[in-house]
């Protein structure tokens, strides 16, 4: 296989992991509000936004290995990522509750599920963004050689 093969096959496989795991956390997202019923808080929604995206950005980019997605996908997941970890900070209360922007409806706080004591829902965010943006960043380096 030509050396220009394998690397196009191996920056597809680390584009479709990306895609797989906005996939796997947008199904999860949706898992939790809608069978667990989760009400998902503010801060929840703010990552939805940049996740949801995700899944037909990186799809698209996948069929047409396209060089720009890493330029439209990356800015979404880093704004995610920012959420998620501003999230995760308030939910394990080093950013004080005054500051928090759930002030009406479902808390920011709210402890809906709690794995092994520290694995919360915006850390599966948080660990979702961070992997995509790790990624994409190898992906990113990669299509520029």
């Amino acid at each position: 296989m030509p050396r220009s093969d394998q690397t196009t096959n191996s920056n597809w496989n680390i584009l479709f992991l990306c895609w797989l795991i906005a996939t796997i956390s947008t199904t999860g997202s949706v898992f939790f509000s809608s069978v667990m019923e989760f009400a998902p808080c503010v801060l929840c929604w703010y990552q939805r936004i940049c996740l949801f995206p995700l899944v037909i950005l990186l799809a698209t980019g996948l069929f047409s290995m396209d060089n720009k997605v890493v330029k439209y996908s990356l800015p979404l997941a880093i704004a995610g990522w920012l959420t998620a970890a501003y999230h995760t900070l308030l939910y394990a209360g080093i950013i004080p509750a005054s500051i928090q922007p759930c002030t009406q409806g479902i808390s920011c706080t709210e402890e809906y599920i709690d794995l092994f004591g520290f694995i919360s829902i915006p850390m599966l965010s948080f660990l979702s963004f961070s992997t995509i943006i790790v990624l994409l960043i190898i992906l990113k380096r990669r299509m520029s050689r």
